[in-house]
């Protein structure tokens, strides 16, 4: 019988979906709202950088919420939190109400990214991680894409309009999420058991997080670094380009990303985590040193879709590498959130880097880092062992009923030779 993902992974793609199109909605009118606080250009970036902050430095408190309290409760006030806090920014009188309001929001979004990540690896079956993972990392894509769309449309009718919509969009994803796992078996499996947390530490012997953490460093650094703050840049200043043909070109991107998630995840269950995520590494390093020494928009776009392709290769192994060293049972927020601060480090890093390695030596040497910092994490996942798990490994007698005893036994046969016990348990 083919195995089918549970109807809680699915709630939580629509609602990842329902939370992209929302940022995707109040993103592009962020700077623009600052800016009419007079402000200058430093300041604009310092709101996009505050959110980053923010949940770089809760993250280990997140871990803790969703190791005492569960996912599911951690997620829906995470994203309430969200809400509340965007909702509000969109009627700041002041450039800083607005960057409070925006840290506030930081908060409930490591909220909810912790306490999803922790709940998807939960109620997924270990062999289907990597399918799971790619769906939900195309829900947020997806979402992404479509959610300036929405934004274009509503920006006429006032720069708070967004801001308000993506509040309402985060309470109805809290409710989706609320409705369908408030009775969920699955979700509330092991809600109180603190036996199976996983400490920081013991994680941090893993190899294989030592490679997820690479990787997400660097990714992050990559998608943050240069193809969103530096991509636009590039193409208008160095290719002489519109800024629509600039944004297209993160389209382009986006485009390749999703085309791959689906693939990478199925071949990841599969063949295994590690040489999809060390193709993805070495695809999207080598795209990336490429696009910088482009010339033409016509080679730019196509390395950014090849780039786009890396991506999406890397993502749903590395998630699901995560997955596979906290395992089933257990409940990992630390190191969830270890692995977030990492991957948000690298968010950081990555624009600073990268407008300081162009102003000084130019955009070649820029992306041509940011790809080196790609191939270098191929190191670390070469070292690292394979996760994939079995289904012996999984199997449902070990892991929900282990007191039974052998995994193959079945029906006494009716002899009257006792009363009580397990079979071949004769003295029980």
């Amino acid at each position: 019988m083919r195995e089918r993902l549970p109807v809680e992974v699915w709630v939580l793609v629509a609602a990842s979906f329902i939370i992209a199109v929302g940022f995707g909605i109040v993103a592009p009118v962020l700077p623009v709202f600052a800016a009419e606080f007079g402000v200058g250009h430093t300041a604009v970036a310092a709101l996009i950088s505050v959110f980053a902050l923010v949940r770089l430095a809760f993250a280990p408190v997140s871990g803790v919420l969703v190791n005492k309290f569960g996912e599911p409760r951690v997620y829906i006030v995470g994203i309430l939190i969200v809400a509340f806090g965007t909702a509000m920014a969109g009627f700041s009188g002041s450039y800083v109400e607005m960057v409070l309001w925006r840290a506030l929001a930081g908060v409930g979004s490591t909220m909810f990214t912790v306490a999803a990540l922790g709940l998807l690896i939960r109620i997924t079956p270990a062999p289907m991680r990597g399918r799971a993972s790619g769906l939900w990392a195309a829900g947020f894509l997806i979402g992404n894409i479509a959610g300036p769309i929405v934004g274009a449309v509503l920006v006429p009718l006032g720069l708070w309009v967004p801001f308000v919509s993506y509040g309402v969009l985060l309470c109805l994803a809290a409710f989706v999420v609320w409705i369908f796992l408030r009775r969920s078996e699955l979700a509330a499996l092991d809600k109180s058991n603190s036996e199976g947390h996983m400490p920081l530490v013991e994680a941090l012997r893993h190899r294989a997080y030592h490679a997820a953490l690479a990787s997400g460093f660097a990714n992050g650094w990559a998608v943050f670094g240069v193809r969103i703050s530096l991509v636009p840049v590039f193409v208008v200043e160095a290719l002489k380009q519109s800024a629509t043909l600039a944004g297209l070109s993160m389209s382009v991107f986006a485009a390749g990303n999703a085309a791959m998630l689906f693939l990478s995840g199925k071949v990841a269950d599969t063949w295994g985590r590690k040489p999809v995520a060390i193709a993805g590494l070495v695809i999207s390093g080598l795209a990336t040193i490429w696009m910088g020494f482009t010339s033409g928009i016509w080679d730019f776009m196509a390395a950014s879709i090849v780039a786009g392709m890396g991506a999406g290769l890397l993502n749903p192994p590395q998630n699901a590498v995560v997955a596979d060293v906290i395992g089933t049972r257990g409940k990992g927020g630390p190191v969830l959130a270890g692995f977030q601060m990492v991957t948000d480090l690298g968010a950081i890093i990555g624009p600073i880097s990268a407008g300081v390695l162009a102003d000084a030596f130019g955009f070649e040497a820029s992306f041509a880092v940011t790809g080196a910092a790609l191939l270098l994490a191929v190191g670390f996942w070469f070292l690292a062992p394979e996760t994939l798990p079995t289904h012996e490994e999984e199997h449902t007698a070990s892991s929900v009923a282990p007191e039974c005893g052998c995994l193959d036994e079945s029906a006494e046969v009716p002899t009257g030779e006792r009363v009580g016990g397990k079979p071949r348990h004769p003295e029980a």
